[in-house]
């Protein structure tokens, strides 16, 4: 079973008809995404891949049943793109887009939540319910259906992980990104309670990175949890005070270190890996697996 998204998952692309769009629009449907329409200002009636290409949200689903979008815009537009997706009743929104101004993403996550919309990003890699549906930019080889979920905050390092898990035959429930910024739209709770409630997700992997309280946030939650928890942090490295690769990896007024989340995580009962490599070992250890 897969949380968010799944293999009837009707998806549209916003910016489809752009160099990143219509490359992951390729990508995505090569995964097996059901991808049924796509947005492009004054591009209304192109055809990528197949796939027919509107002037708005709304006249796509005028004519198609949509349930997520996935936003390909540039900065300056994504909060619109955002907004038109959720004032269409779209259930998910995937935010791919970096370097979207923090006012913007406020607006975003709170006419989200008053709408009941669940938004992954902005600066997401997006999500995967493996062998089912990818919705974003991860690359489609490393992710195969199997017992663990998966939720970080860095894309590359996900990668790497969950490349790690696949080649040690752990396949994934569903790879949740939720974003790099300082503001996002869903949280590590969030994702793992709908992991906990998930009858085929045995494990969890938390990615999480220096900067912010919500690796401390979400071992408090994960003190009640039934299911292991497996947790890699990175930025151990990190010099005080240096954004690094993320907005929201920063690490200010000393709080949000590296050591903080490692032992907020160890006190709630998951095991955490030092290196990525560690991972599938500690998941197997965790379920007892040889």
């Amino acid at each position: 079973m897969a949380i968010i998204i799944d293999e009837n998952t009707n998806v549209l692309v916003m910016g489809m008809t752009g160099r990143q769009g219509t490359f992951h629009t390729k990508q995505m449907l090569d995964y097996g995404t059901k991808i049924v329409a796509g947005t492009s200002p004054g591009k209304g009636g192109a055809i990528v891949e197949g796939i027919p290409a509107y002037n708005s949200v709304r006249e796509a689903c005028a004519n198609h049943k949509i349930d997520a979008s996935v936003i390909f815009v540039p900065a300056a537009g994504t909060k619109d793109a955002a907004l038109e997706s959720i004032e269409a009743g779209i259930g998910v929104v995937v935010v791919v887009t970096e370097g979207v101004p923090v006012h913007d993403e406020i607006e975003m996550v709170a006419y989200a939540k008053r709408r009941g919309t669940i938004v992954l990003g902005p600066n997401t890699f997006g999500i995967v319910s493996s062998g089912k549906c990818k919705m974003g930019i991860p690359p489609n080889k490393y992710f195969v259906e199997g017992p663990v979920g998966v939720v970080a905050r860095s894309g590359t390092l996900t990668y790497e992980i969950v490349g790690n898990l696949t080649a040690n035959g752990l396949g994934q429930t569903t790879v949740v990104g939720m974003g790099g910024d300082r503001v996002v739209g869903t949280t590590f709770i969030d994702v793992l309670k709908m992991f906990e409630k998930d009858p085929l997700t045995k494990a969890v992997v938390l990615i999480g990175e220096i900067g912010g309280n919500a690796e401390e946030t979400a071992a408090e939650y994960i003190k009640t949890m039934t299911k292991p928890v497996v947790g890699y942090i990175a930025g151990k490295s990190a010099p005080p005070g240096k954004r690094m690769g993320h907005a929201g990896a920063i690490i200010e007024r000393g709080k949000g270190t590296y050591q903080g989340k490692i032992e907020a995580l160890t006190a709630a009962g998951a095991k955490v890996a030092t290196l990525p490599f560690e991972v599938p070992g500690l998941i197997k250890e965790s379920l007892g697996i040889k």
